[in-house]
C-alpha cells in the first residue's frame, strides 16, 4: 500500500506541474497601456492647437508621429496578445484531468494486468533452471517454490528423495511427511520415511523409523526395504532369531535375481541365521547394522554394488557433519570409517575438520580427544 501511495502522489503532481498555468487568468495586456496614451497625446493636441499654444503646422507633424507610434503599439499588441479562453473551461479541463486520468489507468490495469501477482525480482526472472546448475541452487528454487505452494504433493515427492542424497535428514523428514500428507500415503513413502529418520539418527533404526517400517509393511507386505530394516531393528535390539527370522522369509518370498538378495544375504550371515535352499551368502561378507560395523564390513567386501552402498553411507555421514559439527560420536565414527576403509588420508582430514568444528566447546573437544586416542590417534 506505501508504494501505490507514493505512486499517487506522484501521479498527482505531475498533474498540477502541467495544468496549474490553466487554470490562472492571463496577465494584464500591457500593450493596452500604450495605446491610451497616445490617444490621450492626440486629444491633447487638439486642445493645444485650440488655445493656441501650438500652430497647425506643429499640431499636424505631432499628431503624425504619435499617430505612427500609436499604429506601431496597436500591431504589436495584436501580434503579441495570448490566445484567452474561457479560465471556467481551462479549470474543468485540469480537474478532469486530475480525476480522469488516474481513474482510465486503474480501469486499464484492472482489466489487463494483474494487481494480485507476486512479486518477480530480476533475478530470478533472469534464472532459468537447466540441468547445468548444481544441484543445490535446483534444490533452493524447489524449496521456494513449495514455501509458496505448500500443499503440492508432487514437488514435496521430488525433493524429498534428493534431500536424502545430500544428508539434508531433518528436512528430508519434513518432505517425506508432506508427500504423504499431499500426495497420498503408500508403502514406499513410509520406507523412505524411516530410512531419513535413521539418517539423521545417524544409522540406527529409531522407534520413530521402525514405527514407519512397520506402516510401510501393513500397506505392503512384500516391501524389501521396510522388512529389511525391521530385520535391522530387531538386531540392534539384540533379537538376532527374530531378525534372521524376517530376512529368511525375505529370501524365502523375493524373486532369485532381486537386488536386495546380497544385502540380507550377508545380514543373515551375520545373525547367525542360515542362507535358504536357492541362495548363498556372499564369501565372509556382511552388511552394515550400524555405521561402524558397517565400515569394518566393508573391508573384505568385493561387490560393486555392496562396496557402492558403504560409500554411500559414509558419504552421506561427511556431508551431515558439514552442516552439523556438533555431533562429536558422528565424527569419531567417520574417522573409523576412513581408517577401516584404508583411506587415511581422508580420515585425518575429518579428524581436523572434527576439531575445528568443536574448537569453542571445551567438553566436546575433550570427548573428540578422548575418541581419537581410542582410535590410536593423537588426541
Amino acid at each position: 500500500m506505501t508504494l501505490w501511495f507514493v505512486f499517487a502522489l506522484m501521479t498527482v503532481a505531475a498533474i498540477f506541474a502541467v495544468l496549474w498555468p490553466l487554470s490562472r487568468r492571463g496577465r494584464a495586456d500591457s500593450g493596452g497601456s500604450e495605446v491610451v496614451v497616445y490617444r490621450d497625446q492626440l486629444a491633447e493636441i487638439d486642445r493645444d492647437m485650440a488655445s493656441g499654444i501650438i500652430g497647425a503646422a506643429e499640431a499636424d507633424a505631432a499628431r503624425i508621429e504619435i499617430s505612427r507610434r500609436l499604429l506601431a503599439a496597436a500591431d504589436q499588441n495584436g501580434r503579441d496578445a495570448p490566445v484567452t479562453g474561457s479560465l471556467s473551461l481551462r479549470r474543468a479541463a485540469a480537474i478532469v484531468a486530475l480525476v480522469g486520468l488516474p481513474v482510465i489507468a486503474s480501469s486499464f490495469y484492472l482489466a489487463l494486468g494483474s494487481p494480485r501477482l507476486g512479486d518477480f525480482p530480476l533475478a530470478e526472472r533472469s534464472r532459468v533452471a537447466d540441468a547445468n546448475q548444481p544441484l543445490a541452487n535446483l534444490v533452493a528454487q524447489v524449496e521456494a517454490h513449495l514455501e509458496k505452494n505448500p500443499t503440492d504433493g508432487r514437488g514435496w515427492t521430488v525433493l524429498a528423495p534428493v534431500l536424502s542424497r545430500l544428508g539434508r535428514y531433518d528436512d528430508a523428514v519434513r518432505a517425506y511427511r508432506n508427500a504423504i500428507t499431499y500426495a497420498g500415503d503408500s508403502a514406499d513413502r513410509r520406507a523412505d520415511l524411516g530410512e531419513a529418520l535413521m539418517g539423521s539418527a545417524g544409522g540406527v533404526v529409531t522407534a520413530d523409523a521402525k514405527a514407519e517400517f512397520e506402516r510401510a509393511v501393513a500397506l505392503n507386505g512384500d516391501d524389501a526395504k521396510a522388512s529389511y530394516f525391521l530385520g535391522l531393528a530387531a538386531e540392534q535390539d539384540g533379537r538376532k532369531a527374530d531378525a534372521a527370522a524376517l530376512w529368511q522369509k525375505m529370501l524365502a518370498k523375493g524373486p532369485s535375481d532381486a537386488p536386495w538378495r546380497p544385502l540380507v544375504q550377508a545380514a543373515l550371515v551375520r545373525v547367525g541365521g542360515t542362507v535358504p535352499a536357492g541362495g548363498s551368502a556372499p564369501g565372509g561378507a556382511s552388511a552394515p547394522a550400524l555405521p561402524d560395523s558397517a565400515m569394518a564390513a566393508a573391508k573384505d567386501m568385493s561387490e560393486a554394488d555392496r562396496s557402492t552402498m558403504i560409500k554411500g553411507m559414509v558419504d552421506r555421514l561427511a556431508t551431515r557433519l558439514k552442516t552439523n559439527g556438533d555431533d562429536v560420536e558422528g565424527w569419531l565414527r567417520l574417522v573409523r570409517a576412513y581408517l577401516v576403509m584404508g583411506e587415511r588420508d581422508k580420515a585425518m582430514s575429518a579428524l581436523a575438520d572434527a576439531r575445528q568444528a568443536v574448537a569453542n566447546d571445551a567438553d566436546r573437544l575433550r570427548q573428540l580427544n578422548e575418541g581419537l586416542k581410542n582410535l590410536g590417534l593423537d588426541g
